[in-house]
């Protein structure tokens, strides 16, 4: 019988089943999943206490004040599983620990950022200069996309790749940031998006025995945006606001560099590029449509013009366009993974395992909202 799950588990990709690898894996997802799913009710309780809510407005679909702080919970529990998993196992980032702290405090300044935005408000010139600062951060630590390594384009000699690969890597990082928090504007696109994302990049770095940092920091990420999910489905109960969007871009693009976009043969450099496909195409259309229009700073003047707003038009519920978004994501992510060279099984695997979790948390959430209008006619009567 080991032996069976052995050789299922090597052709599903896993290199060591018997290594505990799996084990800790998946350790570290509940433990984000967890986290994060009892954390948010405490945190949405304060918010409310304290005023860190969005108001209603023209543009958004919340009747009354909708507490904000929900990228605050996500990002605490995808920190303590990044902890949990170097209590467990530090040689799996032993080499890369530098890199992996450069992604945390960029990721806790960018969270800071969009919290404070969320409260107050900040310029978008200051938003750009602290997405600048955070994606330098990562390349002088060693974290950036080599040009010449991008199939399909010319090569470039020694003197002009690193700078050039340089460049490419702030506009990958501040560009995907930026993607994800324009795609937040229906309950639950993002918060399932990004769940998609973490679990295809996680299937596709699984593939390799050398990417195991990679696979724990986004079992961690994968783990906390499912907990958030099950409060953010529609009718969503908290928002991520710009700290969740943020955290969510900026670290998927961050780890995507530490696992497949360093790899130099086929088509690697496709696998992030289609698994964040819909975001990315998302806001180039909605920046191309704001040129379009005249508007110089195009980041900065919101509108619905967004893919899920006109597909909220369309179908008239915010669930059913959380879902066709999360669908389309997946969709993109198997392609992505085909393209990289993914085991037929690996990728079934993935599909199945995203589906059952993005169905479990939005059943979850309607069922619960079921017994809270139970509830509010029972006290209603009374």
């Amino acid at each position: 019988m080991p032996e069976a799950l052995s050789s299922l588990a090597q052709s599903m990709g896993i290199s060591n089943l018997a290594g505990g690898g799996a084990l800790i894996v998946a350790l570290i997802f509940l433990t984000a999943l967890t986290f994060t799913w009892r954390f948010i009710p405490g945190v949405r309780d304060f918010a409310v206490r304290v005023g860190w809510a969005d108001q209603p407005n023209e543009r958004r679909l919340n009747k009354e004040p909708l507490p904000n702080a929900g990228g605050l919970a996500i990002f605490a529990g995808f920190v303590v599983s990044v902890v949990v998993a170097w209590a467990l196992r530090p040689i799996f980032i032993q080499d890369v620990q530098i890199q992996v702290l450069a992604i945390l405090l960029g990721a806790t300044i960018l969270v800071l950022t969009g919290f404070i935005d969320d409260q107050y408000g900040l310029s978008p010139a200051f938003r750009l200069a602290v997405q600048l600062l955070s994606a330098v951060l990562l390349v002088v630590n060693g974290l950036h996309i080599d040009y010449n390594a991008i199939p399909f384009l010319p090569s470039v000699p020694d003197a002009v790749n690193q700078p050039l690969g340089i460049a490419i890597t702030i506009l990958w990082v501040i560009g995907l940031t930026n993607a994800m928090n324009l795609l937040d504007g229906v309950d639950g696109v993002v918060g399932g998006v990004s769940f998609v994302a973490s679990m295809v990049l996680l299937a596709t770095a699984a593939q390799f025995p050398d990417r195991g940092t990679a696979v724990i920091l986004l079992a961690g990420l994968g783990g906390a945006a499912l907990g958030y999910l099950r409060h953010n489905y529609n009718p969503s109960r908290i928002i991520m606001g710009d700290a969740g969007s943020y955290l969510f871009g900026y670290t998927l693009a961050a780890v995507s560099m530490l696992g497949t976009l360093k790899f130099s043969a086929g088509a690697s450099l496709f696998v992030p590029l289609l698994v964040m496909a819909l975001p990315i195409l998302d806001t180039a259309q909605v920046v191309v449509g704001r040129l379009a229009r005249g508007i110089r700073n195009p980041l900065g003047h919101p509108d619905k013009t967004h893919l899920h707003h006109r597909l909220l038009a369309a179908t008239g519920q915010a669930r059913r366009t959380a879902l066709i978004m999360w669908m389309v994501a997946l969709l993109c992510g198997v392609v992505g993974m085909i393209a990289q060279g993914v085991r037929p099984l690996a990728i079934l695997a993935t599909v199945v395992f995203t589906v059952l979790c993005l169905w479990f948390v939005a059943y979850r959430r309607v069922r619960a909202q079921g017994r809270e209008q139970e509830q509010a006619l029972t006290t209603g009567t009374e």
